[in-house]
This record gives C-alpha cells, structure tokens and sequence, in this order.
C-alpha cells in the first residue's frame, strides 16, 4: 500500500484502511490516556504519596503512645517508690525545734574529736522549694585523724549534713592542719511556708 495514495477525510472515517484505522485509534487512545494522567491521575498519586507518608507518621505517633501505655504501670511503680524515698528524706531533715540541736550536735562532735574551733558562723537561711539550707562557715584546727573523724562522725548523723567547699592547709603556729569548710544541714518546711513561698513567688511573677 502506497501510503501517498491514500486520501484520509476525516467526515469518512468508516472508510479508512484498516491498518491507518487502527494506529489513528492507538493514537488517539494514547493521548486520552495521556490528557487524563496529566489532568487527574498525577495529582492523584501526589495525594496517595501525601496520604502514604501521614500513615507512617500516625503509625509512629502510635507505636510510641502505645509503647508508653504499655509501661504506664512501671512509671505508676517507679512514682510510688520515689514517693516513698522522698518521704525518708524528708524524715531525716530536721524541722524548725531541732536545727539548734544539731548545731550543738555538730560542735561537739567537732570538740569530741579535740578540734579546735577558729569559726563556727551559721549563716542565713536559705529556702528552695520544699526544703531550706542552713550553711555554717566552720574553720577548725587538727591533725589528720581528727579532722578524719570529725567528718566521718558529721556523715553518720541520723539527720542530713553535708560539708562542701573544704580546703585543708597547715596551720602556721600549731604545726597542725586548719581545714575551712561550708557545714550545710537542712530542714523541710512546713505546710504553711510552702503556701506562704509559692504566695510569694505568684506576687513576684505578677510584678513582672
């Protein structure tokens, strides 16, 4: 078939030969396939890629919720045994009738111990949240095992003491050693500080 002596009138299409029939509706196939990927089903795989990756997100989002709920009950556990180490912390700070006690408490172990005091300044109060701090400058002269025992024998009060800041030099006329130190015990506040502290606080966020 001489494709040049074909004459192809669109208002007699019936007529066609077969083979210019077929490729005309290969062709035309095509670009209906092609005009509706480009019209409709490409922004519909964009949509699909869209929702694909919101499916991910949720099943992470959900994998580690579900995660934490399963551990729930641990995280109940572990919040009763803090409750509980807190409250023993609590009882070994002294309340207000026991601070003067443990000052004498801790110069006489000090004194039992054949220190000799140079300082012994309690400072002023210091309240955190739910506790406060009474640090005492202490400046002591001794050897090495009465310095030694002092300390050991603070550590082992009933009631929380620590010593923080210590600096130990030799002393220039005893031939000894001087030890100068922040003796800090702590006491719990009551319900009524508490609420009289976070009154406080509330005034000051309010002023600024």
């Amino acid at each position: 078939m001489n494709l040049s002596e074909i004459s192809l009138d669109f208002d007699d299409i019936g007529n066609w030969p077969m083979p210019v029939r077929m490729v005309s509706i290969l062709v035309a196939a095509l670009l209906v396939v092609g005009a509706g990927y480009y019209f409709d089903t490409q922004d519909q795989l964009v949509q699909l890629e869209t929702e694909q990756k919101k499916e991910i997100e949720h099943k992470r989002t959900f994998e580690i919720k579900q995660r934490k709920a399963s551990q729930l009950d641990d995280y109940r556990e572990q919040l009763v045994q803090i409750e509980d180490s807190l409250g023993v912390m609590l009882k070994q700070l002294p309340d207000k009738t026991e601070i003067a006690k443990l000052l004498v408490d801790i110069s006489q172990t000090g004194l039992g111990n054949g220190l000799e005091f140079e300082l012994f300044q309690p400072k002023g109060e210091q309240k955190r949240e739910f506790y406060a701090e009474y640090p005492i400058d202490v400046r002591v002269i001794g050897d090495y095992l009465q310095l030694g025992n002092f300390v050991s024998g603070v550590a082992a009060f009933p009631r929380i003491v620590t010593i923080s800041d210590v600096q130990i030099q030799p002393h220039k006329k005893s031939g000894k050693l001087v030890m100068q130190a922040v003796v800090k015990t702590y006491r719990y506040l009551d319900d009524e500080e508490i609420a009289q502290k976070a009154a406080a606080n509330k005034k000051r966020k309010r002023k600024r």
